[in-house]
């Protein structure tokens, strides 16, 4: 899979998922926001309407699949339901595991690296962070809890909680443009 791409399910932690957004497209990513529905709209875990910049059938069509490289980024935002929705949408966990083994970057925040990243085939010793109390389901798999606010390992990056959006949103940035390229949006941000 090629390009950017941050995936929505009702219940999906809003401030997690357009922060992110926020800073990637101000580093100049041109993410896509994704519906797993039928249609745009998704519902936040604070029932705040959202539309998607695409719903899931028109990310079908429209994207190239294909070998990834590490600039190829899956986000999956947390919160609940909208962890578990994601987890339970097969195709799109599908597309999620090839995409990972092919080299592409998988990124998660909140609940999602426990209730979606463990659906990866091999987490085994992975460094990760979850939101306070999913930790177990990381442990269980393999992973190695690490309490901070964003872990990077390799082509994984996960974060805490929404505390930690804007940080993550810059990782990513920084993951795919470069640190400098990070660091002049914080700067213009004043953090």
């Amino acid at each position: 899979m090629k390009g950017t791409y941050i995936f929505l399910a009702d219940g999906f932690e809003i401030s997690e998922a357009l922060t992110t957004v926020n800073m990637l497209r101000r580093g100049g990513i041109n993410v896509k926001t994704v519906s797993i529905y039928d249609d745009r709209i998704v519902t936040s875990s604070n029932r705040i309407p959202v539309v998607a910049d695409m719903a899931f059938g028109e990310f079908r069509a429209s994207t190239s699949f294909g070998l990834c490289l590490p600039s190829d980024v899956m986000i999956f935002p947390g919160g609940m339901p909208g962890s578990s929705n994601l987890a339970a949408f097969k195709k799109l966990m599908d597309i999620m595991v090839q995409h990972y083994e092919e080299g592409g970057t998988v990124a998660a925040i909140c609940a999602a690296p426990s209730v979606v990243l463990t659906l990866l085939p091999n987490i085994e010793g992975k460094k990760m962070t979850c939101y306070d109390g999913f930790e177990q389901a990381l442990a269980d798999k393999g992973a190695q809890y690490v309490k901070e606010g964003v872990v990077v390992d390799g082509n994984m990056i996960t974060g805490r909680g929404p505390g930690w959006a804007q940080e993550f949103g810059l990782t990513i940035l920084a993951h795919v443009k470069g640190q400098e390229v990070a660091d002049k949006v914080k700067a213009g941000l004043m953090l």
